[in-house]
């Protein structure tokens, strides 16, 4: 599963949640008919549960959503904190340079010389950009997921090359 979000609160009064996607361009969640949700980001595959998505749309830096059986303030209070992910195949295609956030969890970081600098264990979003969290054991980076330092992106190989060095 990729995961695209989480529930942040209730939305109203009719069942709505509030939703901080993860990665940029939320909007084309509303093509995906469905929804998937678990309370944990590392839950086995077939114990995730589909929902049918009945409206969503942009609201400030977020996104708020309908989904099939929320009629409640309750009922959406239940799914604070949850997950909302999708399997690979649901997912609208990327165009060449795009990833999803799920696609770089777990890559190698190398610089231009072949220095390992670590792995990538979760991206942040900035008002600016996101921000690759990149560890190695004890050390942990900041690297900007922008042109700048980020030279190319090899999923066959699992690999982000950076111009990031060593030493920053």
């Amino acid at each position: 599963m990729i995961i695209l979000g989480r529930i942040v609160a209730p939305f109203g009064v009719q069942g709505w949640i509030r939703v901080h996607p993860y990665g940029d361009d939320p909007v084309l969640w509303k093509e995906m008919p469905h929804w998937w949700l678990s309370e944990s980001a590392d839950t086995a595959l077939e114990n995730w549960v589909q929902y049918r998505q009945d409206g969503c749309r942009m609201h400030g830096k977020g996104l708020v959503a309908r989904l099939n059986g929320f009629t409640t303030r309750d009922a959406a209070e239940a799914v604070k904190g949850w997950f909302i992910a999708a399997p690979r195949t649901a997912l609208p295609r990327t165009a060449h340079d795009e990833y999803y956030w799920g696609d770089l969890i777990g890559l190698d970081v190398v610089t231009e010389s072949g220095d390992t600098l670590g792995t990538v264990a979760s991206l942040l979003s900035t008002s600016v950009h996101d921000v690759l969290q990149v560890r190695d054991g004890d050390t942990e980076r900041l690297i900007p997921f922008v042109a700048a330092w980020v030279l190319d992106v090899d999923l066959a190989a699992r690999r982000i090359r950076t111009a990031w060095q060593k030493d920053w």
